[in-house]
This record gives C-alpha cells, sequence and structure tokens, in this order.
C-alpha cells in the first residue's frame, strides 16, 4: 500500500478525514457548504469464551459527506448515497446527479474528448439535503483493513451490515438522529439501499423519511434469464421497443404509442404466448413472432430462431448487426464497434465504455485538486476484485429485497419511496420496477407513498441533459414533500 495508505505494522488505522469549505449558487441564492472526504475505520466487536474483547479494525470506508453551512440539524434533511454493481463507487450519482460539482461528460453522438471539465451543478440536491457519498469496500479508496479479507465484505449480507454500520456511526458522530433521513441507490444501490433501510429500521430504531431508488434491481427474478423463468423475456421487450424506437426502427411513431403498445403486448399476448410451449399452435406462433419482431426492431427469422425468447446481451449484439453496430446495455442509445459482427454476445458495452473516462477522471482530480485529499492508491470506479459476490442467504431461491421493502413500509408508514426509470435502459428495465412495485405486499393506502418517474435515458438518466435537469427536479420535490417540514 502507499500514500496515506501506509501504516506501520503497530499501528491501528485511524480516519484521514479531510474538510474543506466551498460555496455554490442555486437559483440566485449562494450556499457555503463544507465538504468532508477521507476513510473512516469501521470496527466491530470481538468477543473471546463470550467475553468482551474489544473493537477490532475491520475496514477502512471512503466517504465524501457534503454539509450545509449554519443550517438546522434537527430540521436539516440528509441523504445517503450510493451506486451498485456490485462493485461500482459512488462516482455516478456524486459527479453526474446529485453533488455540488458535476462532470461535463457530453451525450450519446457528442461526447466530450478529454481532457474533460467539472463545473458547478446548479440543480445539486444540496439544496434541499445534506450529502453522504459512500463507496463499499473494494472500490473508490476503501479497503479491508492491513491482514483483513476484503472477501468477509463481498456479500450480500456483509455489504448491508457494514454500510448499515457507516450509516448509523456516520448520523451518531454528526447528531443527526433527528434529521429527516433519506437513502439514494442506483442498481445494485437499490438492492443495498432498501435493504439497509430495512435492517437499520428493525435494528436500531433509525426510521428513514424516503428511499430515492434509481434504476431498479429490487427481484433479481425479473432480471435473471435462466432457464424455465419466462418473467424477464416479458419484462425487457417494451425496453427493446424503446431503443428500437431510438434507432429509427419505428418510423416516425411516437416513443409513448411504441411503448404503450410493447407493453400491452408484452403483457398479455406474449405472456400467454410463453407460457404455453409446445401447446401453442402454428398460426398463433407465427403471429406472436410478426408482433414480436415488428416491435423489436429484430426479424422474424431471428425471433424465431430463439424461440421468441430475446435474451438482452443477445438483442444488443443483435438488433443493429446489419449496420455493424452494437448498443449499450447500460444505456440503448449508445452505439459501438466489433472485431467480429458474427459474434452473438458483444465484447463490451458501448454505453459504459463512452462515460468511464470523464467520470474516473474527474473524481480523481477533484479528490486531490478540490477537495485536497491525498492518497496513492488506485480510486476503484469499477473493481472486478468484488466478484464472486456472495448470495448464500438466498440459496435455493432468487435473490430480492423486495419483501424487505414492504416490510419497511409496512412498519413505517411514512417511509415514502421515489423510483425512476429509464426507457433505454437495458440493464433493469422499466417494466421491472412496474412489476415489482405491483407485487408490494403492503396494503392499498400505502401504495400512494410511491412515485414512479420515467426518464427518455438510459441507466444513468442523467447523462441525457433534459433528463438530469428534469430528474434533479424530482428528486428536490421528493425530499421537500417527504422531509414533513
Amino acid at each position: 500500500m502507499a500514500g496515506n495508505d501506509e501504516q506501520k505494522p503497530s499501528e491501528e488505522p485511524t480516519d484521514d478525514l479531510v474538510t474543506s469549505r466551498h460555496s455554490i449558487t442555486v437559483d440566485g441564492r449562494a450556499l457555503e457548504y463544507t465538504a468532508t472526504t477521507g476513510r473512516i475505520v469501521l470496527r466491530q466487536e470481538k468477543h473471546t469464551d463470550g467475553a468482551f474483547d474489544g473493537n477490532v479494525a475491520k475496514a477502512e470506508v471512503f466517504l465524501t459527506a457534503y454539509t450545509l453551512d449554519g443550517a438546522d440539524a434537527s430540521s436539516r434533511p440528509v441523504t445517503f448515497a450510493f451506486n451498485g454493481g456490485p462493485g461500482s463507487a459512488s462516482v455516478w450519482l456524486h459527479l453526474g446527479l446529485l453533488g455540488p460539482r458535476r462532470v461535463v461528460s457530453g451525450d450519446v453522438g457528442a461526447m466530450t474528448p478529454p481532457p474533460y471539465e467539472l463545473v458547478d451543478n446548479a440543480e445539486t440536491l444540496l439544496a434541499e439535503s445534506d450529502l453522504v457519498f459512500i463507496d463499499p469496500v473494494s472500490t473508490g479508496y476503501s479497503r479491508a483493513v492491513k491482514g483483513g479479507k476484503p472477501e468477509e465484505f463481498h456479500g450480500f449480507a456483509a455489504d448491508i451490515e457494514y454500510i448499515s454500520e457507516v450509516i448509523r456511526l456516520w448520523t451518531s458522530r454528526n447528531d443527526r438522529w433527528m434529521s429527516p433521513k433519506f437513502i439514494a441507490g442506483e442498481s445494485y444501490g437499490t438492492t443495498r439501499g432498501a435493504a439497509i433501510a430495512e435492517r437499520l429500521q428493525s435494528t436500531y430504531g433509525m426510521y428513514f423519511n424516503g428511499l430515492m431508488l434509481i434504476s431498479t434491481a429490487l427481484d433479481f427474478n425479473a432480471l435473471d434469464f435462466s432457464e424455465g423463468n419466462e418473467l424477464p423475456y416479458v419484462l425487457f421487450l417494451p425496453t427493446y421497443a424503446a431503443i428500437a424506437h431510438y434507432h429509427g426502427l419505428h418510423g416516425d411513431r411516437a416513443l409513448a404509442d411504441v411503448i404503450a403498445e410493447a407493453t400491452e403486448f408484452a403483457n398479455r399476448d406474449y405472456l400467454w404466448a410463453l407460457v404455453q410451449g409446445s401447446r401453442l399452435s402454428a398460426a398463433d406462433r407465427q403471429s406472436i413472432v410478426d408482433r414480436t419482431a415488428a416491435l423489436t426492431g429484430l426479424s422474424t427469422d431471428y425471433v424465431d430462431r430463439v424461440n421468441l425468447r430475446i435474451e438482452h446481451i443477445r438483442f444488443f449484439t443483435e438488433l443493429l448487426r446489419s449496420r455493424r453496430l452494437t448498443v449499450g446495455r447500460i444505456d440503448g442509445r449508445f452505439t459501438g464497434w466489433e472485431a467480429d459482427y458474427g459474434r452473438e454476445h458483444f465484447s463490451h458495452d458501448p454505453s459504459i465504455s463512452a462515460i468511464t473516462g470523464p467520470y474516473a477522471s474527474a473524481l480523481n482530480h477533484y479528490l486531490r485538486g478540490e477537495l485536497g485529499y491525498q492518497n496513492d492508491l488506485p480510486y476503484e470506479v469499477l473493481s472486478n476484485r468484488v466478484h464472486p459476490w456472495s448470495y448464500k442467504d438466498f440459496e435455493n431461491s432468487h435473490v430480492t429485497v423486495a419483501d424487505k421493502l414492504a416490510s419497511a413500509m409496512r412498519v413505517n408508514p411514512h417511509l415514502r419511496v421515489h423510483i425512476a426509470a429509464g426507457y433505454h435502459d437495458g440493464a433493469t428495465p422499466f417494466a421491472g420496477s412496474d412489476y415489482v412495485v405491483a407485487h408490494l405486499t403492503i396494503p392499498e393506502e400505502l401504495r400512494g407513498n410511491i412515485d414512479l418517474a420515467y426518464y427518455e435515458a438510459g441507466h444513468m438518466m442523467y447523462i441525457h441533459e433534459p433528463s438530469r435537469i428534469q430528474q434533479s427536479a424530482d428528486l428536490a420535490a421528493f425530499i421537500r414533500t417527504s422531509s414533513n417540514r
């Protein structure tokens, strides 16, 4: 290890937080705020033969917090934010949507070339809430302590436990138990966020005002293209239609009309056809083939050859094959090139490839150059070292936190949930969000606590400038409505 991470063998790790003060103008109002960034030492109680043996350092977790100067902590909301992966740092929400500074990355067809630019985020959520961005272990600068085993943190249960502890610690150390509290998670961060809200509520009595779940992965049964599971084929089809529309395969039809037709078809005739199996008549099968091809932009021959069932990576590789292009999974508006256009699965996601450079460069500059945090470790934006990720708690069942979300809402009827979905998100389709919400086991009177927002973009919908502006306004309104202020 190097830089701030170097320690003598006898030394206990210590927090290395750095504070700095800044100002930003939002709607003509100057906001003075304090940024605190660095690693906090996470400790675990140790017992030997049933006797308490002290707190043992387990990990050093990197976070960046923004607090408004002079605000009343008892009424000032605070939002804890993280991305997903598993294996992603919080850089995307931090510099793309919520933080006081944002990277100018450009958008599909007009990506910004290096070097990149950081600018004030006039739509920052800091205008409504303090912000705490958390990087899970093995992402960002977060690491297991010297001699520790990183894999102990690489799994569903461990992840929920220690990030819950980070939130509890920050809340206690900053005297924010009486503040309105929110969680913002993206992708697997929504899996994490729903489970953390339930755990903190049931374990410590920490009740949250709201969850902001962006590009949700709450029930993996809706996302897992596994043998015998027809659900993902149904829920991804409206997204395929939206992506086909973006690439001009629906002529001059309105996107809303295409989505409405695809959703109705998927939920009724298409679902019915899939569950028929060999009982489907030849005439009915041909009708389904034709309609599926027309909506998805694929050929009838292809739909027929895959037995009506279109797996998502195969779709992104097949859709624009005749143009010698692949389509992005994270954002289907993006296209990319391959060395071999006969392959079944693309070699990389062109949408991830397009945005990684701007975000990684901006974050590495920002922490050192503007916030003053020095560390010679590599900042892991997307880390493969967390894999294999453990789901041992779900042995012989699929991964879901829908039950935990429903439980948290039933116990805390004041908990509000905002769900954001992108029409061109090929990783967590918008129909999947609708499906999970419709199947939450909550009383009817709590359904009004959930609002859904849709954007004409992908997984990170804030890359699309009109969507970023609208989403920022939507989240600000959600904070205000849910804070009981």
